[in-house]
């Protein structure tokens, strides 16, 4: 018997199974110039602890405000999902994005550059 090797009695562990991804978009929208922005995040497995908390965060199943959005005004749309979970959406007016959805989507715009031809801030 090699001394390595646990024996027939001892439980060997699965391999690891992959880490779980993480996915999240932010996408703005309106304002003066009527121009759109987006923000993906897809983080290393080392950073998935810290995203996935951010997003639990976020009162998902929470009624919006369901006022028009205002004149020039943004509006975000927000996706994201921690896999194997389910994709969540929101759509908030710019007086919505407060608390843990103001985080998230402050820490997207600050993870990645937008992926949109639009420069202006």
């Amino acid at each position: 018997m090699d001394a390595n090797d646990p024996g027939p009695d001892v439980p060997v562990p699965p391999p690891s199974a992959a880490p779980p991804r993480v996915e999240v978009a932010v996408i703005r929208s309106g304002g003066f110039a009527g121009l759109q922005r987006e923000w993906r995040v897809e983080p290393d497995p080392v950073d998935v602890p810290h995203w996935t908390e951010l997003i639990e965060k976020c009162p998902w199943d929470e009624p919006v405000d369901g006022r028009a959005p205002e004149a020039d005004r943004f509006t975000w749309r927000i996706r994201a999902r921690c896999e194997p979970g389910p994709t969540r959406r929101a759509e908030l007016p710019e007086s919505s994005l407060i608390g843990a959805w103001r985080r998230l989507v402050d820490e997207a715009r600050a993870w990645s550059p937008p992926a949109s031809d639009d420069v202006s801030g």
